[in-house]
């Protein structure tokens, strides 16, 4: 097994997946090079460059992608629920360094039985692990939607066929940080591969749900550049590399290049990053009362010298 797949706190971006389902957000393919050349300078472990439903389209630039940044891992999705799953794992395993094979949970997406959805997820894990060089893994849309004896089970059976991760999706952003834990705890003891967590931000919560499913033995965690994605968006990039150096949890992201990839992003995305964002906003170490400069640790979580600015302003 690749042994970076035991990082504690590996970051998997989907920047390049996810951003592109914000409505008005179109990445062109030289963009996309761009996009994943900042992220491997900024030391991001892996980027998430191929979507489920577009793989045809997305391979091709993936090779691009792969031949620019030869050092960032790349990866994709492919669902296991559909006809093509075959053909979609074909295309991607030339060029793709990891993919996962997503199995919706949800009684509403098809297949609806509990049973049926295992045993296509364990033949897709089967035909894939070991065939080719790319690390195949398991993803569980909905995980936080079910009954967790159910996300349990089925991750249990995906690590057994073979799964070299498994990847627990909070898609509706409806979890708190409490079920995140209880769950993610629970698929750790069960399962001897890594664990990783993918968190939307619908009740403002990717953050926290994140940090949670770190604190509960998660090995991974889906993030985007200024939470750019679907809905509300996900997990932010930033956010969760200044919490988990500030909490004493290295990653490889150097977090002096937060700023330039968060301006980066925002320019080619035409998605504005809020003044008050967290870490990148503009007024992130702004101060009204010039009396919080003689004790800004007083008032500030962290110092603006982190990422690679000494900028504040009253």
């Amino acid at each position: 097994m690749d042994p970076r797949l035991v990082d504690v706190t590996a970051l998997r971006d989907a920047t390049l997946r996810e951003g592109r389902d914000v409505p008005g957000v179109t990445f062109s393919p030289d963009e996309r090079v761009e996009i994943a050349s900042a992220l491997a300078a900024a030391g991001v472990d892996e980027a998430e460059v191929v979507a489920p439903a577009h793989v045809g389209d997305d391979v091709p630039i993936a090779a691009q992608i792969r031949e620019a940044t030869p050092g960032l891992l790349l990866s994709g999705l492919v669902y296991a629920n559909r006809p093509a799953w075959r053909e979609d794992l074909e295309r991607s395993a030339d060029v793709l360094h990891r993919i996962d094979l997503l199995m919706p949970l949800s009684a509403r997406r098809p297949p609806h039985d509990v049973a049926e959805k295992t045993a296509m997820l364990e033949a897709a894990l089967s035909y894939g692990v070991g065939r080719w060089a790319s690390v195949v893994g398991a993803g569980l849309p909905h995980a936080f939607q079910v009954e967790p004896d159910i996300s349990v089970d089925i991750a249990t059976r995906a690590a057994a066929a073979g799964a070299a991760r498994v990847t627990l999706y909070d898609t509706n952003g409806g979890a708190d940080p409490d079920r995140v834990g209880a769950l993610v705890s629970q698929v750790v003891a069960a399962i001897d591969v890594p664990v990783y967590f993918h968190g939307h931000d619908d009740l403002g919560l990717a953050t926290a749900n994140s940090w949670a499913a770190v604190r509960a033995g998660a090995r991974g965690l889906d993030v985007t550049v200024n939470s750019l994605g679907d809905r509300a968006g996900n997990a932010s990039l930033e956010q969760l590399v200044v919490l988990l150096q500030l909490s004493g949890w290295a990653t490889s992201v150097d977090p002096g290049a937060l700023p330039a990839l968060s301006a980066l992003v925002e320019r080619l995305s035409g998605i504005a990053v809020s003044p008050l964002s967290p870490v990148v906003g503009e007024f992130a170490f702004t101060h009204r009362s010039p009396a919080h400069l003689d004790v800004p640790g007083q008032f500030e979580a962290f110092s603006p010298g982190l990422i690679g600015t000494e900028s504040r302003l009253v």
